[in-house]
């Protein structure tokens, strides 16, 4: 594996000053649950942090939902006594199209399944899949194995009742070929949804339905999700836009994609940018975090022209600081990836301002207790970067977000952390 930790030469030291007042846009991944889920563990986790190092009770504002479903905000009070931004948190949802991928049939999402592997491997893009990350590989071919088989258990239970009831066996009750076929797959059938349960515990439809959008939108299939992106950069620029002169300013825009989320934060953040020239040359600052990372899914396929675009001006961009954290432990995600090295960009004589690279070092923020309950559980391992830190660490979700210190200062100097809750509060136990 490449070395993980990357910062681009030459890049300016970090903008002095304090963070009070922070805009947080957090976009989570294929979920078809996220306007609940996220809410529950932002809470739940906050409190837990606090908990655990000592910190006051966090004081979370109730969550309101816009009325077409689309932004779920609350607030988190400041506490100054431990440096604590006051922070406005948005949730910019799409679970809705998620929920519309999970609702068709089974028969197309697992024809899609089938057409979407096959082309990634007749492309050879498996190959650079597996080259970036192999459990990744793996969970990309485990649905479609998976699928051969439900395919073969289904084929065989077919010929069962067919030998049981159709003509030819001594044993048989001599039923015609057209009875017997239609029940032998009804029957078939009828096995896999009898373990239906066990396959959504397996995450077999989630893997599925997740491959499928990522192969869809490779391929600009994905309308739905296009106008998604742009009501999402209409939001980040109204609500920047609605700010009046008499509130205090922003210190920070923070604009942050876990998982699926990563890319969809990456085109905001571009489209964001495009639209307003002034973000990101004042006082404010503009930072994008990626976390957990999924985006080479999309990225490495030859039609998506437009996102490795994207991607390159954000490279070369010095209007924001983007931070893509990456953890080789968590399957779900590509470690040492480097957009700028592993998509071949473009960036003509501009010099390679994005992203710095680091890991979220889960085996240091991680008690060992822990690491050895979750170290097999991937999708727990993956949702690591959402949740507290059992230990103090340079990687700190809810310091980053609500702590004090701009990203970039965070990132390049992560041993000042002035008054940052989960680096000055003393050691406390798992």
């Amino acid at each position: 594996m490449p070395p993980l930790d990357y910062t681009p030469p030459g890049l300016a030291d970090a903008t002095p000053g304090a963070v009070h007042r922070r805009q947080v846009f957090y976009i989570p991944g294929y979920d078809p649950e996220g306007r609940s889920r996220y809410r529950m563990l932002f809470v739940r986790e906050l409190s837990r942090c606090a908990k655990r190092f000592g910190l006051p009770k966090p004081r979370i504002g109730p969550a309101t939902l816009r009325p077409d479903g689309l932004v779920q905000s609350w607030s988190v009070a400041a506490e100054p006594a431990w440096g604590r931004a006051h922070t406005e948190y948005d949730v910019l949802l799409w679970d809705d199209i998620v929920a519309r991928d999970f609702g068709r049939s089974r028969f197309l999402s697992a024809g899609l399944l089938v057409l979407g592997t096959l082309h990634v491997i007749l492309a050879g893009l498996i190959v650079r899949f597996y080259r970036l990350n192999w459990k990744y590989g793996n969970v990309i071919l485990y649905p479609f194995v998976l699928l051969l088989a439900l395919g073969l258990g289904t084929t065989i239970i077919a010929g069962v009742v067919h030998a049981h009831l159709g003509d030819g066996f001594g044993h048989s009750l001599g039923w015609p070929l057209w009875a017997t076929v239609p029940l032998g797959l009804l029957v078939g059938l009828g096995w896999i949804k009898a373990i239906e349960a066990l396959l959504n515990r397996a995450f077999f439809w989630q893997l599925l339905n997740d491959w499928v959008f990522n192969w869809q939108y490779g391929q600009g299939w994905r309308p739905d999700y296009a106008i998604r992106l742009d009501a999402f950069a209409d939001h980040v620029l109204a609500r920047l836009a609605a700010r009046t002169a008499e509130e205090p300013p922003i210190d920070e825009v923070m604009l942050v994609g876990h998982s699926s989320g990563a890319m969809t934060a990456v085109e905001v953040a571009a489209r964001v940018l495009a639209r307003d020239p002034n973000l990101g040359t004042g006082a404010t600052n503009f930072a994008l975090v990626t976390l957990g990372s999924g985006m080479p899914l999309v990225a490495l396929q030859p039609r998506a022209t437009r996102l490795r675009g994207e991607i390159a001006g954000l490279c070369s961009s010095r209007r924001l600081v983007w931070v893509d954290y990456q953890a080789p432990q968590d399957w779900m995600n590509f470690p040492g990836f480097n957009p700028v090295r592993d998509l071949n960009l473009d960036l003509g004589d501009r010099p390679v301002a994005n992203p710095l690279v680091r890991s979220a070092r889960f085996r240091d923020i991680i008690s060992p207790e822990t690491y050895r309950r979750v170290r097999w559980r991937p999708f727990r391992m993956h949702f690591q970067f959402l949740m507290a830190n059992d230990r103090h660490g340079a990687y700190d979700f809810f310091a980053m977000t609500l702590g004090p210190q701009r990203l970039r200062e965070r990132v390049l100097h992560p041993d000042l952390a002035p008054g940052a809750p989960a680096l000055s509060a003393p050691e406390a136990t798992a």
